[in-house]
C-alpha cells in the first residue's frame, strides 16, 4: 500500500514533466530540419503513450478495476493504428498535427475515464467511427477543386440544419442545440461550422467586391441570427468572429474589421437585454460568490477545483471534479487542472496553440484564395472555441457552453473536429504534393 501510494504521488510530477517535454518538442518542430523533426515526432509519440499507460495504471491502483487495463490497451492500439495508417495513406501529411490530435484524444480518454467509465467507452466508440469516416477527407480535398463552385449548396445545407434545430430541436440549459434520432442526439451547429467556412471561402474566391461582401454578409447574418434566436449564443459568437476575420483576410480592409468589432459590441449589448440566461451567466461571471449556491455554483466549483489542484494537481481519482455541473463537457479543463495540474492544463492549451499555428502556416502557404480562406476560417473557429472554453472555466469571460475540441464528451463535437483537422491535413498534403510535382 505504501509503494502504491508513492507511485500515485510521484506519477503526477512525472505526467507534468512528460507533458512539458511533449509541448516543448511541439514548438521545437517548427524550427528544425526534416531529419531532426522526425526524431522529435517519434519522441512525442513515446511520451504520449507513456503518459497514457501511466495515467491508467494510477487509476487502476486507486480503484482496483481491472477493466481499466483492458480499456487502456484498446485505446493505445487505436492511437498507434491511427498514426500508422494515416502515415501509410498520406505520406505528405503533417505528422505533427496527427501527433497533436492523438495527444489531445489521449488526454480526453484519461479524464473521461476518470469521470465516467461508461461515457468514456461511448466516447471511444465515437472517436473510432469518426476516424474511419473522415479518413478519406484529405484525398477528397486534394482532388476536388469543384468544391469552390457550390457556395449556395453550403449555405442551403447550413441554414436548413439550423432552421431544423430551431423548429424541432431539444432544449438544453436554455438553448435549442440538438436534434434527437431515437436515443442519439446530434448537434448540427458543430457541422454547420464547417459548411459555413466553405460557403464564405467560395463566395470570396469568386469576388470581394462590395456587392459580393454584402450578399455574403446577409447569409452569414442569417446563420448567426438563427443561432441567436435558438439561444445557442456560444456557437453564434464563433460564427460571428470567424466571419469578421475571414472578411478581413479576404479584403485586407481595416474598415471591415472595425465595423465587425463594432457590430459585435452592439450584438453583445442586445443579447444582454433580450435573453435572461445571458444575464444570469454575466452576473455569475461578475460576482459568482454573491450567489454561490445557485447561479454562481458552476464557476465557483471550477475555480475551487483549479485552486485545489495547484500546479501539479491532486492526482487522478484524488480530487472532486464531479462537483462541477456538466464537468465532462464545457468545464472539462477544470477537471484536467484539478487532478492533472494547472501546468498540465497549460500544456494542453499550448498544444492547441501549436495546432492553430499549423493551421495558419498552412493558410499562408496556400496560393489559391479558396484554400487559403478555408484554412484560415477553420483555424479561427478552432482557436475561438478554445478561447471561449478556457476563458469560461477560469472566469476570464462569461461561460458560453461550448466544448473543448477532442477532449470534451460529445459525439457531434468529436466528429466535427475530426472533419476540421482532416480538411487541414488535405490542404497541407495538397501543398506538399504540388511542391514535389
Amino acid at each position: 500500500m505504501v509503494l502504491d501510494g508513492m507511485i500515485v504521488h510521484m506519477s503526477k510530477y512525472v505526467a507534468v514533466l512528460m507533458a512539458a517535454m511533449y509541448t516543448y518538442w511541439n514548438f521545437r518542430c517548427f524550427a528544425v530540419n526534416e531529419e531532426k523533426r522526425r526524431k522529435l515526432l517519434k519522441k512525442q509519440n513515446q511520451l504520449m503513450f507513456l503518459n497514457h499507460v501511466l495515467s491508467f495504471a494510477v487509476m487502476f491502483l486507486k480503484t482496483g478495476d481491472e477493466k481499466l487495463l483492458w480499456f487502456c490497451g484498446v485505446q493505445a492500439v487505436f492511437l498507434w493504428c491511427f498514426l500508422v495508417v494515416y502515415g501509410k495513406l498520406y505520406r505528405n501529411r503533417s505528422a505533427l498535427l496527427a501527433n497533436n490530435m492523438c495527444f489531445l484524444l489521449s488526454v480526453g480518454f484519461i479524464i473521461l475515464t476518470r469521470l465516467s467509465y461508461d461515457k468514456a467507452v461511448r466516447q471511444f466508440g465515437i472517436v473510432v467511427c469518426s476516424a474511419a469516416v473522415t479518413l478519406l477527407i484529405p484525398f477528397i480535398i486534394c482532388r476536388m477543386w469543384q468544391l469552390s463552385r457550390i457556395p449556395w449548396l453550403y449555405a442551403a445545407l447550413g441554414l436548413g440544419l439550423l432552421i431544423a434545430v430551431y423548429a424541432a430541436g431539444d432544449a438544453s440549459y436554455g438553448a435549442q442545440l440538438s436534434l434527437k434520432f431515437g436515443e442519439a442526439a446530434v448537434q448540427p451547429s458543430e457541422f454547420v461550422k464547417i459548411s459555413f467556412v466553405f460557403f464564405v471561402s467560395a463566395m470570396f474566391y469568386q469576388s470581394t467586391d462590395i456587392r459580393q461582401i454584402f450578399i455574403t454578409s446577409i447569409i452569414a447574418a442569417l446563420h448567426v441570427g438563427i443561432l441567436v434566436i435558438s439561444k445557442d449564443l456560444g456557437s453564434a459568437l464563433i460564427f460571428f468572429a470567424t466571419y469578421v476575420f475571414m472578411v478581413f483576410v479576404a479584403t485586407s480592409d481595416w474598415i471591415y474589421l472595425a465595423l465587425g468589432l463594432l457590430g459585435g459590441y452592439g450584438a453583445s449589448v442586445a443579447a444582454w437585454r433580450l435573453f435572461s440566461h445571458v444575464q444570469v451567466r454575466v452576473m455569475a461571471w461578475k460576482n459568482p460568490w454573491a450567489d454561490i449556491d445557485n447561479r454562481g455554483y458552476q464557476i465557483t466549483q471550477s475555480l475551487f477545483a483549479i485552486g485545489t489542484g495547484g500546479w501539479f494537481g491532486s492526482g487522478l481519482c484524488q480530487g472532486m471534479p464531479k462537483k462541477i455541473p456538466v464537468v465532462e463537457k464545457d468545464f472539462i479543463l477544470a477537471a484536467v487542472s484539478e487532478e492533472m495540474g494547472a501546468l498540465f492544463a497549460m500544456c494542453v492549451l499550448l498544444v492547441c496553440l501549436g495546432c492553430f499555428i499549423q493551421f495558419m502556416m498552412t493558410a499562408c502557404e496556400m496560393e489559391a484564395m479558396f484554400y487559403k480562406l478555408i484554412a484560415f476560417g477553420l483555424g479561427a473557429e478552432y482557436i475561438v472555441q478554445i478561447f471561449l472554453t478556457a476563458g469560461g472555466v477560469t472566469k476570464f469571460i462569461p461561460s458560453t457552453g461550448v466544448t473543448f475540441p477532442l477532449i470534451s464528451y460529445g459525439g457531434s463535437s468529436i466528429l466535427s473536429t475530426f472533419i476540421l483537422f482532416s480538411v487541414i491535413q488535405g490542404l497541407y498534403i495538397l501543398k506538399r504534393d504540388e511542391e514535389e510535382g
